[in-house]
C-alpha cells in the first residue's frame, strides 16, 4: 500500500532515543498489566475506561451536562487513582527494583543453610506440622521482621523444629531468614488479594504468596492438613513438591546448584539435569 508523501512528511522520524522511550513505556505498561491481572484493580480499570468512553460519546453527541460533569471530575481522578492503586503501584516499583542487572546483586545462600532448611522442612512435612519460612533475597524484609519476635540466631534444623512445634507461642507466625540466621519468628505477612487464589488457599499459603508479591523473597510452606510442601515466588505458588524437587528449586532460586558431594562450583560447570530444565 502506497503512503502519500504528504503524510510521511508529517510523521516524526523514529530515532534511537524515541525507540528507547517507547520500549521503556511499553515495559512499564506490561509490568502494570501483570500486576493488576486477575485482581480487583482490573475491575477498577474497566470502570475508568467506561467513564472515558462515556465522556467521548457525550462530546460527540454534544451532551453538555454529562460532558461538563465528567470534565469537572477529571482533576480529582489522578488523586483517586493513586489511592485506589497504591498497593499495585508499590508492587510495580518493587518489581522494577528487584530486576537484576547483568547477574549482579543476586544473593547466594550457603549450602549448609539450605541443607538445614531442607532437613527441617522434610521433618515438618512428615509430622504434618504447619510452617511458613520466608527467605530474604535482594529486597530487605525489615518491615516484616519488626512485626515479629526478634531472634538473630544461627539457623539450624533443631531451631526451626522448635519454633514450629505444636502448641508453641510462635507456631502460627512466619519465620524470616536473612542469610544464615533466623532474623525473627511469629512475623505477620500481607495476604494476597488475588481472587483466583483466595478461593482455595488457607491463610498460611495466602500470606506466603502475599509477601512474594511485594518482595523477591522465597516462601516455603508446609501444610498442616496434608503435610505437603509448597514454594511461592513472585506472586506464584507451586504446591505438592517432592523432597528432591523442593531442594532443587530452593538452590536454583539462590543462584547456584550443587552436586551430591556438596561441591561449590558454579552451575555452569555441571550438565543441566532434565528436571531442572522444567523450572
Amino acid at each position: 500500500m502506497h503512503i502519500p508523501n504528504s503524510i510521511l512528511s508529517v510523521l516524526p522520524k523514529l530515532s534511537w532515543t524515541a525507540a528507547i522511550d517507547i520500549a521503556i513505556v511499553a515495559l512499564l505498561i506490561y509490568n502494570f498489566i501483570l500486576i493488576v491481572r486477575g485482581r480487583r484493580a482490573a475491575n477498577i480499570l474497566t470502570g475508568v475506561g467506561t467513564l472515558v468512553f462515556i465522556y467521548l460519546l457525550a462530546t460527540y453527541f454534544k451532551l453538555e451536562l454529562l460532558r461538563t460533569s465528567l470534565a469537572n471530575l477529571a482533576p480529582y481522578s489522578a488523586f483517586a487513582l493513586i489511592v485506589m492503586f497504591q498497593s499495585e503501584i508499590r508492587r510495580l516499583l518493587a518489581r522494577l527494583g528487584r530486576r537484576r542487572m547483568l547477574g549482579f546483586g543476586s544473593r547466594v545462600q550457603r549450602r549448609e543453610t539450605i541443607d538445614e532448611i531442607v532437613l527441617a522442612v522434610q521433618e515438618l512435612a512428615r509430622t504434618r506440622t504447619g510452617a511458613l519460612i520466608v527467605m530474604e533475597r535482594d529486597i530487605g524484609l525489615r518491615t516484616f521482621v519488626e512485626s515479629g519476635v526478634p531472634m538473630d540466631a544461627v539457623l539450624s534444623r533443631d531451631l526451626l523444629l522448635s519454633i514450629f512445634q505444636h502448641g508453641g507461642s510462635m507456631h502460627d507466625g512466619a519465620v524470616i531468614v536473612q542469610g544464615d540466621r533466623v532474623a525473627a519468628a511469629a512475623c505477620f505477612l500481607p495476604l494476597t488479594m488475588s481472587p483466583n487464589l483466595a478461593r482455595y488457599l488457607g491463610t498460611r499459603h495466602r500470606a506466603a504468596i502475599g509477601v512474594t508479591e511485594e518482595t523477591d523473597a522465597v516462601s516455603i510452606i508446609v501444610s498442616e492438613e496434608t503435610g505437603k510442601i509448597s514454594i511461592a515466588t513472585f506472586g506464584e505458588i507451586e504446591q505438592d513438591l517432592a523432597a528432591e524437587r523442593f531442594e532443587l528449586k530452593l538452590t536454583n532460586h539462590f543462584g547456584r546448584r550443587y552436586r551430591e558431594n556438596k561441591s561449590l562450583r558454579p552451575v555452569s560447570e555441571f550438565p543441566e539435569p532434565e528436571e531442572a530444565k522444567e523450572l
